[in-house]
């Protein structure tokens, strides 16, 4: 079973994330933030990973902490639900339109946390989220995750579209890295032997 439990408990935030990367796409998200857990919700739909998230942050300061911290401990309970990465595809991408909008992501189950961003967007907020904490919140779960992590957005014009767009293609490109590659006889993917 590929599953994992993060609690995570700090001066800022109180979270209790559980995945599933082997489920059906089902979900449970509260960040207190609504768009945010609309995002998290198409990560969790596209992906096929069962996601259970539940955060209780100092939204009354801002949404910083919120969303760093939900990234964070869904990066890590990813890591963990993989373990040793035995057996897995590695390598994911995607191209994900959305109306006016395409966006591609790319990204290596490597062991070595980076993020390439090419995207931006327009108006300050979607819903009541900000958006300058949107490229953040892929920093972070890339880095916890550890995971090389390249994302464009091709062409846009509608903020929602853009967003909607990279959060879909990250989940399609992280259900194919995740997947277990029968070829592979459950070896780990490096010529090293280890990954991380």
């Amino acid at each position: 079973m590929r599953t994992a439990s993060i609690a995570r408990k700090t001066g800022e935030t109180d979270i209790a994330v559980e995945i599933d990367l082997d489920g059906t796409g089902a979900y449970a998200i509260s960040t207190g933030i609504g768009f945010l857990d609309h995002m998290i919700e198409q990560l969790s739909r596209h992906s096929l990973i069962d996601i259970d998230l539940k955060v209780d942050g100092d939204l009354h300061v801002d949404q910083h902490h919120t969303t760093e911290d939900s990234a964070i401990a869904l990066g890590e309970a990813v890591a963990k639900a993989l373990g040793d990465k035995a057996g897995i595809r590695r390598y994911g991408s995607a191209y994900s339109p959305m109306d006016e909008t395409l966006s591609r992501v790319a990204l290596d189950i490597s062991g070595r946390p980076f993020l390439v961003w090419k995207s931006g967007f327009s108006q300050e907020r979607l819903g009541e989220m900000d958006t300058e904490l949107i490229q953040h919140w892929f920093h972070s779960f890339a880095g916890s995750a550890g995971i090389t992590l390249h994302i464009e957005t091709l062409y846009g014009e509608n903020n929602h579209h853009i967003c909607e767009s990279i959060f879909k293609g990250l989940a399609r490109a992280l259900r194919d890295a995740v997947e277990i590659d029968p070829r592979k006889g459950g070896a780990i993917p490096s010529t090293k032997g280890t990954l991380g």
